[in-house]
């Protein structure tokens, strides 16, 4: 799944769609869509614009206004394990997030899951060849935790802390901790030097300050430099693989029910 870092980089390519007027939406995928039928979506936007990109840890959505300039329904967009999100200007060239990776595969028109077009010619589609992205409207932000990225040590030390499961449980707990995702987590407690399966509410407050220190040193990098998959320790998660910082050897368990990759000697 796309953590952090990757949905906060679709954001801003959602930024190039903002106060550009709506003049359709093909809304006919009813499983990407769902729980709206087709043109339940468009019925609700056309005419309008989205105005302000908003992310929460791994959740995207959009204020709209409608097209007499009253407050319109929020348009939710989760981009699932592959989607992507392309918006392209008057002359269809595609703007916003990056250079295109090399390793893209050719795009298929009947991978644009969700097509909105703009009056100027331009476009905002959901590109998601295995169709687990999804768009609804008003969706439920109601279960969420802070976000991973502005949470506070103090706030942070007392989520974290609150429970006695295993620390990288505490940290995928979407409701505690709202971004980060398994990769996130390896590289995070790589860095604090604490074991996955340490139990939260026995770590003390350096361990839990050090974490926090952690986690906003890891996502900064993973923001600066495309994602999580750029992370110290992710290329050393398989077998045989060995601490990049000691060279002792990669353990591989199950921790909170996901796969997780740790440091023999330095996180026991």
């Amino acid at each position: 799944m796309p953590e952090l870092p990757e949905v906060e980089n679709a954001r801003q390519v959602l930024l190039g769609a903002l106060d550009r007027e709506i003049t359709a939406i093909d809304d006919n995928d009813d499983w990407v869509c769902r729980p709206h039928p087709p043109g339940e979506i468009a019925k609700a936007l056309v005419g309008g614009k989205l105005t302000v990109a908003h992310r929460r840890g791994k959740t995207m959505w959009c204020e709209t206004e409608n097209r007499d300039g009253t407050e319109g329904p929020t348009l939710g967009v989760h981009l699932g394990m592959g989607g992507r999100l392309i918006v392209t200007d008057s002359a269809g060239e595609r703007t916003g997030g990056g250079p295109e990776r090399p390793d893209r595969q050719p795009r298929k028109a009947e991978w644009d899951r969700f097509t909105m077009n703009f009056a100027d010619g331009g476009q905002l589609r959901l590109f998601d060849k295995r169709r687990l992205g999804r768009v609804r409207l008003e969706p439920n932000l109601d279960g969420l935790g802070p976000d991973a990225e502005d949470i506070s040590a103090a706030d942070f030390r007392t989520r974290i802390a609150r429970s006695r499961t295993a620390v990288k449980a505490r940290l995928l707990d979407q409701s505690v901790l709202a971004g980060v995702g398994n990769l996130l987590a390896d590289e995070t407690l790589w860095q604090a030097k604490l074991s996955p399966a340490a139990k939260a509410d026995e770590l003390t407050r350096t361990e839990l300050d050090r974490l926090h220190r952690s986690l906003e040193r890891s996502l900064r990098s993973a923001m600066e430099k495309g994602g999580v998959h750029t992370g110290t320790i992710i290329e050393h998660r398989h077998v045989d693989g060995h601490c990049p910082r000691c060279g002792a050897q990669m353990r591989h368990g199950t921790v909170g029910g996901r796969s997780t990759w740790w440091c023999s000697r330095e996180q026991v």
